[in-house]
């Protein structure tokens, strides 16, 4: 799998890789610990992050420095959380955002 070896917010990315488990919108995914959680999921193929709240158009990673908000998600729990900026943790639960839920438009 490639992965970012050195982000420019986050640094030179940890060389060991330790394979952590994690949620995406109630699926099982592996990523690796510390690297960001836009990365992990793009590597397993996610490429749709949000959708807006006037239109329900998809985003997902654009800027991948924390400058947009493209990549946000309701990560633990919380909405807008910056996916391109925050470290993968075990057992995080990371979940598509729509406007500022995790529950689809038709479901709020």
């Amino acid at each position: 799998m490639g992965r970012i070896s050195q982000h420019p917010i986050l640094g030179v990315q940890n060389e060991e890789k330790k394979i952590v488990t994690f949620k995406y919108d109630g699926k099982d995914m592996q990523g690796y610990e510390g690297e960001p959680i836009a990365a992990a999921l793009k590597a397993n193929g996610v490429m749709v992050h949000r959708y807006t709240m006037k239109q329900h158009k998809p985003r997902g990673i654009f800027c991948a420095i924390g400058r947009c908000t493209d990549c946000v998600m309701v990560v633990d729990g919380e909405p807008n959380v910056r996916t391109c900026m925050t470290p993968l943790k075990e057992g995080m639960d990371v979940r598509t955002q729509y406007g500022v839920s995790d529950k689809p438009f038709d479901q709020q």
